[in-house]
C-alpha cells in the first residue's frame, strides 16, 4: 500500500515549498529534495548521501520525532558552516509514515 506523506521545505531562496514524499521508496529527504529539484543540481547530496559532506544540510522547524543522529552525521555536522542547534542531514532522515508534517528549511550552500 503506497502511503505519501506531505512535508514542507523551504528553499534557499526563502520561498516554502509543500511536497509529497512517499514512503514505501527508502528515500530520505536530500532525494525528496533533489527529485521536487528545490536546490540547484550539484549544489545538494554532493557526496551521493553518505553523509561526507554537508551540502545537504537544513534546520528542522516541526516538532517532528527525527530518527538520532548517527556519529558521521554528528561529525560531518561539527565542521559544516551554518550549523544550528537544530541541524540536521538531509541524506540521513529517511522518509518514514512518523515523517508526516515534517518541516526543514534548507540551510545555505557553503
Amino acid at each position: 500500500m503506497e502511503q505519501d506523506i506531505t512535508i514542507k521545505i523551504t528553499d534557499r531562496e526563502g520561498v516554502a515549498h509543500t511536497v509529497l514524499a512517499p514512503t514505501d521508496m527508502a528515500m530520505n529527504l536530500m532525494e525528496v529534495v533533489r527529485s521536487y529539484e528545490l536546490a540547484p543540481e550539484g549544489t545538494i547530496g554532493v557526496c551521493g548521501g553518505m553523509a561526507m559532506c554537508a551540502s545537504c544540510q537544513c534546520y528542522v522547524v516541526s516538532a517532528t520525532e527525527l530518527p538520532e543522529m548517527q556519529d558521521d552525521e554528528e561529525a560531518m555536522l561539527s565542521e559544516a558552516f551554518y550549523v544550528k542547534d537544530n541541524s540536521r542531514l538531509g541524506c540521513q532522515i529517511q522518509i518514514t509514515p512518523e515523517m508526516e508534517g515534517l518541516e526543514v528549511e534548507l540551510a545555505p550552500e557553503s
